[in-house]
């Protein structure tokens, strides 16, 4: 796929509910883990998904891969509807889209040795012959900053940051035109978190690969993507460029989350937002906007109407009420009708 301006991953409308069900077999309980995002990620873009730990960032990035099966909603590949093939048609596609997993640890098989774990893909889809693969296993190694001979050890006798690094390599084996980073940085330290994000970058400028980076840290979000993509309990509350998001966020929730990354500088000490009450269940959300239990913010009709993402900025959508009377506007938190109360 060569053409810059069409989506490599187009999601609309994705559903994903996790039922269970008691001794009878009726239905006990609905968590709703994704409900109705939707989102475009082209060629050689990034789009960071964040939010706290439980809002549907891994659930939504394994049914945009068909991982687990979405309960509603099209997800498209490379233009190809993924719910519409076989599993011999899913199979082939598996080979543009790949996933890079949190745990460097447990995702790499503690048995093989490296050079097997890379070559896997390779045979699976009966890439080339032997000396074919262990020439790319050799070339995909040293891409991620990894020494040739390193094939040939086992993954325990590598650290956690070079262990991602060969789970990226593993990634690349097929070069698939999107890959998705599921907390592929949250299990290493700082430095290493630097290293593995240079190297995506580095990647994606070589090979024109799009990738959905999934993370809950949305100062690391900041250092990989183009754009940005905010959710909480399952919905996507406001998505819009890198530096449009951070600079002017408009939506409560967003504004939090920056409020909370840390500030180096003790001269620029910024006032922490603060959010009351914890995080409601995916299984009883609350009514109208799901935010409005904690939002500082929150008036009448939060409660009645969910708010629907709407442009307020060039490419820039939010979710809230707070933004329907204004679109325009870019700082302004005032309710209609209501007193500008301070968060």
């Amino acid at each position: 796929m060569n053409d810059t301006a069409t989506p490599v991953l187009r999601v609309n409308g994705l559903i994903k509910h996790f039922v269970t069900k008691d001794f009878l077999g009726r239905e006990k309980r609905r968590v709703q883990a994704v409900n109705g995002i939707s989102f475009e990620i082209r060629r050689g873009e990034t789009l960071g998904l964040v939010g706290e730990s439980g809002c549907g960032k891994s659930t939504a990035g394994r049914a945009a891969l068909n991982l687990i099966r979405p309960t509603a909603g099209t997800v498209q590949i490379d233009g190809l509807h993924i719910e519409s093939l076989s599993p011999r048609q899913m199979r082939l596609l598996r080979r543009h889209a790949q996933m890079v997993f949190q745990d460097p640890f447990s995702s790499l098989n503690s048995r093989m040795r490296v050079g097997e774990i890379i070559a896997e893909p390779l045979e699976n889809y009966r890439w080339g012959t032997k000396q074919e693969m262990a020439a790319r296993v050799a070339e995909l190694l040293e891409l991620v900053g990894l020494r040739r001979d390193a094939a040939a050890r086992f993954p325990h006798e590598f650290s956690g940051g070079q262990r991602q690094r060969i789970a990226i390599a593993r990634a690349l084996a097929l070069s698939p035109s999107l890959i998705v980073c599921d907390e592929a940085v949250s299990a290493l330290d700082v430095l290493v978190q630097a290293q593995i994000i240079n190297l995506l970058r580095r990647l994606q400028r070589q090979l024109g690969v799009a990738f959905l980076f999934i993370a809950h840290d949305i100062a690391v979000v900041e250092h990989v993507s183009h754009r940005i993509g905010v959710m909480h309990l399952g919905e996507i509350v406001e998505m819009g460029p890198k530096d449009s998001l951070l600079t002017a966020p408009q939506h409560p929730y967003t504004q939090a989350l920056l409020s909370a990354v840390p500030v180096p500088d003790p001269s620029r000490a910024a006032r922490r937002i603060v959010l009351a009450g914890e995080l409601p269940s995916p299984a009883s959300p609350p009514s109208g906007c799901r935010f409005r239990t904690r939002c500082p913010s929150a008036f009448e009709r939060c409660a009645a109407k969910a708010p629907f993402l709407q442009e307020v900025l060039p490419g820039h959508t939010v979710a809230c009420h707070l933004r329907e009377s204004s679109p325009a506007s870019t700082t302004s938190t005032t309710p209609p009708n209501k007193e500008t109360t301070t968060p």
